[in-house]
């Protein structure tokens, strides 16, 4: 299972927000490719970098951390918020990421996503289904929509999307735990789908009871940056797990 650590990006700078809640941001770092740099050094290979400024912006912003992540490390990064059109996964792609999370235009624009599976590739592209409740929210989580998480996920299934991030808001940045039976349930309906788990996960078991759901990797933020999850702790569990 991947272990994929996530940055979010608002004014270049490395923060987190509580389910979603630009008003509730708190600043970690000032350096967002020193903190990527320090995840590289524990052994991890991947990562997670959201760019929440052109989630509500609805264009991509931060293009540059990307760039200079890509630039200084090794990590194999997916990249999502304000990619709404097929020139900016392009560009997106060009700037370094391994694969595109595409989330808002999944839902308003499907052509678009239907584009880019056609010309990058569906092991490039990431279905990113965040969920508050049984609701599928966009806009940097800022516009809940009247579609189904299942709905969604069907649809792209039927399209070829194999790769699947889904975060479910009500968790995210509480340190309350994750959402298992949402997952659990997920699987069992889209078995061939590769999906990764994000929002609330708090601790190293945590971690364990996902993977043994079968996941294909989980993205931890906030049990990071507040040390829920220490930087030891993880250090033991990728140590154990060579592979991940």
């Amino acid at each position: 299972m991947r272990i994929i650590p996530a940055i979010d990006i608002i004014d270049g700078k490395c923060v987190r927000l509580t389910q979603g809640d630009y008003q509730r941001k708190k600043v970690y770092n000032e350096n967002p490719v020193e903190v990527a740099k320090h995840f590289e050094a524990m052994g991890i290979r991947y990562l997670h970098l959201v760019d929440l400024d052109g989630a509500k912006a609805k264009k991509v912003i931060n293009l540059k951390v990307l760039e200079e992540i890509s630039r200084q490390t090794q990590l194999k990064v997916d990249f999502g918020g304000g990619v709404q059109s097929y020139e900016s996964a392009r560009d997106v792609f060009e700037a370094g990421a391994q694969q595109v999370t595409l989330g808002s235009i999944a839902v308003k624009k499907p052509a678009v996503v239907d584009q880019c599976l056609e010309t990058f590739g569906s092991e490039r592209i990431i279905l990113g289904a965040d969920v508050k409740g049984q609701q599928v929210a966009i806009s940097g989580w800022q516009e809940v929509t009247p579609l189904t998480l299942e709905t969604l996920v069907a649809k792209y299934v039927a399209k070829g999307i194999q790769y699947v991030i889904c975060t479910d808001i009500s968790k995210d940045g509480l340190l309350a735990g994750p959402s298992f039976s949402l997952y659990v349930q997920l699987i069992k309906r889209f078995p061939s789908v590769h999906l990764i788990a994000s929002g609330g996960v708090t601790t190293i078991e945590d971690i364990g009871k996902l993977a043994a759901i079968r996941l294909e990797g989980v993205i931890i933020g906030k049990a990071l940056y507040e040390g829920t999850i220490t930087t030891a702790s993880l250090k033991s569990y990728l140590q154990a797990r060579p592979a991940q």
